[in-house]
């Protein structure tokens, strides 16, 4: 019997937009599973929880097949082993995220080289899309319908106190 293909997509995702949406529908088009992989993000003063986004993800991905939505502490690499994934999954927005994007493959690659990098770029609609602008854009009243899914949009107008 073939063991099926586990891929991960890690991020902070936050907040998930509908360019990780889109990452993880091609995603699953190669994988047999794919799990998104909520870092805590120490670097970061990320809007939402770990657990909000958990939920949020969970919320906008829901009735998708063969997906799960966990959260992970420390190197993702060793996340990847315990889960026993053959792949990540990253998305390349435009060739300023190579090079960082790049050293990180490498590295993880001389941590565990049983374990591939799949680089995936975004659909062109969702090419320039981060989570960053998002924040911004929601943070300052500006329509991100379209952008992320509905109950995304919803907690950001609520956290941000923009209804």
């Amino acid at each position: 019997m073939d063991k099926k293909k586990l891929a991960i997509l890690p991020g902070t995702f936050d907040p998930f937009t509908n360019g990780h949406s889109d990452l993880l529908l091609r995603g699953l088009r190669i994988f047999d599973e794919v799990i998104i992989a909520v870092a805590s993000s120490q670097r970061k003063e990320p809007l939402f929880t770990i657990e909000e986004r958990i939920e949020l993800i969970e919320g906008a991905v829901s009735g998708t097949p063969n997906v799960r939505v966990e959260s992970f502490v420390g190197l993702l690499m060793e996340y990847v082993r315990s889960r026993g994934a053959v792949a990540v999954i990253r998305g390349l927005r435009a060739v300023s995220d190579f090079e960082y994007e790049m050293q990180m493959a490498l590295m993880n690659r001389r941590l565990d080289s049983r374990v591939e990098t799949v680089f995936m770029m975004p659909s062109e609609e969702y090419s320039f899309l981060t989570s960053t602008i998002i924040r911004e854009v929601a943070l300052f009243g500006g329509e991100v319908k379209g952008l992320v899914p509905e109950n995304v949009e919803r907690a950001l107008r609520k956290k941000l106190g923009v209804l």
